[in-house]
């Protein structure tokens, strides 16, 4: 998706830095690694886009976690709302979008 090809910033505000380490034990700079996976798995978070349009990830970091990321885009930035481990339905996903059936 074009979502991340074109953005390679990341914006990380007062209120939201540190936020996912405290809850879920994922380091801001993980969380980013996510974006660089070659087999992620991005698509539209329709339910929780209001004012702004929404996604979701799900992505390896490069130590091989796998994590579930919400964040949106604003200008040229990504602004992650939220980072945790992904859950077993999810790993069903990135695993049918690596391997094919």
């Amino acid at each position: 998706m074009r979502v991340v090809k074109d953005v390679l910033e990341f914006e990380w505000d007062k209120g939201n830095t540190d936020k996912n380490k405290a809850k879920h034990d994922v380091e801001d700079n993980e969380a980013e690694e996510v974006f660089l996976d070659e087999h992620r798995f991005v698509f539209k978070d329709h339910l929780h886009s209001g004012n702004e349009q929404r996604f979701r990830i799900l992505g390896k970091t490069k130590k091989g976690r796998l994590l579930f990321i919400v964040f949106t885009k604003r200008k040229k930035k990504i602004r992650v709302i939220s980072a945790r481990d992904i859950n077993k339905k999810e790993v069903h996903l990135y695993e049918e979008k690596i391997n094919p059936s």
